[in-house]
This record gives structure tokens, sequence and C-alpha cells, in this order.
């Protein structure tokens, strides 16, 4: 799909999507609690999708509400505790689509199982490295083949608890699928121990949410050791009734946007929210933007119409590297983004499609080991760019086509369909002059 953009200005209200971390691990704990949820305010980008998928191949059953809301039941999920099934019709493979988090997250869980399981995506997901898996669940009682530390992966269990230290230094993403499948077995007296985790934000949300369905949660020593104490698990045979919240990660391309080409109003964002990428307010603020917070409603206006380079440290939130940089090159100055190390393993190798990609619209970025420099500019260049498969680099060229000369083209621009299917739509319904071929 091609977009086309012409620069525009925005005015309005709109509602942000629903949080695909939030929905995927809210179906992992639906999943392995073994009984009924309704979840509500579901999310329906392909990662959220993709995490549907996963827990009905093994065994749960999802039904659509009249209010858009789903309802999920798993009592035919595994017998975690004896690792076989209870009678449901397991399938011998599951496919997370492109889902980073899913895949991270579900494989554990798929090995609580003592039949051989194929795990699979698609597109990039088949180049990222899985090698955490050979070295880990080896030393849990798992059987593992991969393709050489890529998919596919094939599993056979069941995993047995046991104390084990891991690294955290890739993605907190390894750590969430281990803390739900000891979840799952109600795990007792075992220690896993994080060195170097990342991304912690995203730890409180694994624990909040498996706290809200009701799982055994352990105690976090200050995210180098989770400890499964020795009290027994609670019962789980209580209805679930869960709201997926806003996603702060579409979110921010939003606030962005009317930072930089307008004066809008975002719903459905929550100011308590553990996610990470809460802090694109802080980047806000930092460049001299205007952010008022009212009643779960963020206003935010570009006046004074000069922003300001600023520094952000993206580290413990890598995906907010495309809407800063939206935001940076619109800045006077040169705006300093520590974290690019956490770039390498996304949709696309992130740090030198940003620069790519701004490249091509007049914008100057330098790459200097593990920081990013932007230098913002008055004259941001119409052109065609390209998503690179990549969600948030298509989402990043569409904020910056607000601002530029005249008409931006970007290719392949579908590619945000993974997180916020409606992006397109809200930016047209905002007042963006846009039309997708």
């Amino acid at each position: 799909m091609i977009v086309k953009i012409q620069p525009s200005k925005l005015s309005g209200l709109v509602y942000a999507p629903a949080s695909k971390s939030s929905m995927q691990r809210a179906c992992a704990a639906a999943l392995v609690r073994k009984g009924e949820t309704i979840i509500r305010n579901p999310g329906k980008s392909n990662d959220d999708k993709a995490g549907l998928n996963v827990i009905k191949a093994l065994g749960a059953t999802i039904t659509e509400l009249k209010d858009g809301s789903i309802k999920i039941n798993s009592e035919n999920f595994l017998d975690a505790k004896e690792g076989s099934s209870t009678g449901g019709d397991l399938e011998k493979a599951v496919n997370n689509g492109e889902a980073g988090l899913g895949i991270r997250m579900f494989t554990p869980i798929v090995a609580l199982n003592k039949n051989e399981i194929t795990i699979n995506g698609e597109g990039s997901l088949l180049t990222r490295p899985m090698d955490f898996f050979d070295e880990v669940l080896p030393q849990l009682g798992v059987e593992i083949k991969s393709n050489n530390g890529k998919l596919p992966i094939k599993l056979k269990g069941p995993l047995q608890p046991k104390n084990i230290e891991i690294d955290g230094s890739l993605s907190s993403q390894f750590l969430t699928g281990l803390l739900f499948a000891y979840a799952a077995l109600d795990a007792k007296n075992v220690t896993i121990k994080v060195n170097n985790l990342k991304s912690k934000p995203y730890v409180d949300l694994t624990l909040n949410v498996m706290e809200s369905f009701l799982l055994k949660v352990p105690e976090n020593r200050n995210y180098t050791e989770f400890y499964f104490d020795e009290t027994p698990d609670t019962e789980r045979n209580d209805f679930v009734d869960y709201t997926v919240e806003g996603d702060w990660s579409g979110g921010s391309f939003l606030l962005v946007a009317s930072a930089v080409a307008g004066n809008i109003k975002v719903k459905g964002l929550d100011i308590a929210s553990t996610q990470a990428d809460k802090k694109i307010l802080e980047a806000l603020q930092s460049c001299g933007v205007n952010v008022n917070i009212n009643n779960n409603e963020i206003e935010v206006s570009n006046y004074p119409s000069e922003i300001r380079g600023f520094e952000f440290d993206a580290t413990d939130c890598p995906d907010l590297f495309p809407p800063l940089a939206a935001l940076a090159a619109c800045c006077k100055g040169t705006t300093k983004i520590t974290g690019v190390h956490r770039l390498t393993h996304k949709e696309s190798n992130r740090a030198l499609s940003i620069k790519e990609e701004l490249s091509k619209m007049n914008i100057k970025v330098e790459l200097d080991d593990n920081v990013m420099l932007i230098e913002g500019t008055e004259n941001i260049k119409a052109a065609t760019a390209h998503s690179h498969h990549d969600h948030r680099i298509a989402m990043m060229c569409a904020v910056l086509a607000l601002k530029a000369n005249g008409e931006t083209i970007i290719e392949d621009a579908e590619a945000v369909n993974k997180s916020y299917p409606d992006f397109y739509k809200h930016l047209q319904q905002l007042g963006a002059s846009l039309s997708l071929q």
C-alpha cells in the first residue's frame, strides 16, 4: 500500500489505540490461569491477532461479544502441573506472526507441554536471534531444536521451574515468558536471577497483569531477582474482567504530531501506566512543548512555535526512537538520544532505517556508537519514503510528512497494521490531507 500525505494542520480529539503490550500479556495470562476471562477494549493489531491465534492453538476458546469485548475460556489448556493435556485439541504448531513480544513470551508457555510443538513466525521475526531459548530452556528440562538460534523452534517439555540465572540485556520479554510459565506451574521457593535487565517498566507491566489475573506474583528484588515463595497459589477459577489500557507507543506518534503540526487532544492514555513509552511526555516537555493533562485527556500544542533540541535516554523505551526522531527533526538545534544499541533487532535495523528515511527528508542524522544525534530543520523536504516493513518507521515518516514542503509518499505503508491499523484513519479524522492507494 502507498500513502500520500500533503502538509497539514491537525486539530480535534482522538482515542489512542489499545496497547498491544497489555493485550498480548492479557492473552498469555488468560491462557495460563485456566478459567473464564472477559477482555475489554481488545487490541486489533496484527500482533494482537497473533497472540489470540497462539492461545487458541494451545486450547483456549475465544468468543467475540456484542459490545466488542472478547471472552476467553482456557479450561482446555494443558494441565501444567502434570505437563499433559486436559483434553483440548492442542495443535502441533503455533505461529506468532511477526510479534517479537509474542515469540519471546509464549515460547516458555508452549514449553509447559510434554508433547513436541513447533513455534514459527513471519517476516523479520524469522531473522531475530532466539539463542536465549537454546541456552536457558534445557536447564529447565525442555528439549529444544532451533534453526541455529533462529525460528522455527521445536520444543518438548514439560518445563520444570528451577533456580536459574539469565541475561536480560537484549530484552525483558524473555523474562516475561518465564514469569508466566513459572506462575502457571505455581512455582515454589525458586528464584530467577537476571543480569543487566533492560526495559524494566515492561517488567512492571507484566507483574501488574499477573496480579490482575490472580496469578502468583513473584517478589521483585530490585529487578535482579524474582522470587516465587512457598505460599500456595490462590484459587484461579474466579472470573476475571480485564480492560486493555491505551497504547503509549502508538499514542506517542499522535502526541508528537500534535506538537509539530497542530493542537489535538488524545484520550485513553493512563498517566499511571507502567508502560515505558509514557516517557514521551518528558521529551515533549524538555523541548518546550505545552502539555496539558486533564481527566485522562492529554492536550499538546506547539506554542511557542519554536521548539528546541533536547537530550533523552531511550535505553528502557527503545520503541520511542521513531517518534522522538520525528520530534527532534522539527526542533531548533541538535537532539541527542541514547540507547541505539537497543535498535538492532527490531522489525528493521531501526537506527539505520531512521537515518536513511530522515536523510531523504533533508534531516541530518549521525550515529555514534550508542548515541543518535539529529539536527533539526525548518525545511523538511517532501520525498518518497519507505517503511522498511517497520510499523514505527511508517508512522515516523507520516508525522514528518505533515511538516514537509510538498507531497510525501510512503511505500509499504501497511506496516502500521502490526500495531496501529487505524493510524492513517485517525490522521485523516484530525485533518490530515491523506490518500491511500
